[in-house]
């Protein structure tokens, strides 16, 4: 009985009740796609302002996008959902060279590169090879730095003992540890009987 009345229902309004959650599930899709702008082969969110946005694009600091957006006269703080095609793609230009724009070279990521010489940006996907190939070359050529990128330690001189623990570094070894490995027992009694 209860499935009779809303049959009537539905052929009375000539709209069937299926109908409804496909045209919610279509606004919700439409939501999402608003919320994020794809720009530099990266999602963005849309929300958020336009300073803050570009930083999710790999290799783009607070530092760069503001100065993307002091190039393109655009305030910082509007949303990147605002923006229209022909906004995104002139911001797109920026980023890709943004030396064609007037930057300086200084405030680039890659000044004079080690194989070309030139001074490029790279970003997102082009980074991380570029940073691969790098770290490649100084463990090839077996320079300090590449020995430590090699063996997993910290690079640019900082303190093993206290920290870098999880690593495959020095750190601190307990006594406990010695004396299970046998090093601490076995040590004193060398050396006890190379000085008589």
């Amino acid at each position: 009985m209860g499935s009779k009345p809303k049959d009537d229902k539905a052929e009375k309004t000539g709209k069937k009740e299926e109908d409804k959650p496909k045209a919610k599930d279509s606004i919700r899709k439409q939501e999402v796609r608003r919320e994020l702008v794809r720009l530099a082969n990266t999602d963005l969110d849309a929300t958020k302002s336009l300073r803050i946005a570009l930083t999710g694009i790999k290799g783009i600091s607070y530092a760069m996008s503001k100065a993307i957006c002091g190039i393109a006269n655009f305030d910082p703080s509007t949303k990147l959902n605002t923006l229209s095609e022909k906004d995104r793609e002139n911001l797109e230009n920026i980023i890709y060279d943004p030396v064609k724009f007037g930057l300086p070279a200084w405030f680039l990521n890659r000044r004079t590169a080690f194989d070309t010489g030139e001074t490029s940006h790279p970003i997102g996907n082009d980074l991380i090879v570029v940073k691969k190939f790098d770290i490649q070359r100084m463990v090839d050529l077996k320079i300090w730095k590449g020995v430590r990128h090699m063996y997993g330690m910290p690079v640019r001189g900082q303190r093993t003992r206290s920290s870098f623990k999880k690593g495959k570094t020095v750190g601190v070894v307990r006594k406990a540890v010695r004396m299970q490995s046998g090093q601490g027992a076995a040590a004193p009694a060398d050396k006890k009987e190379e000085k008589k």
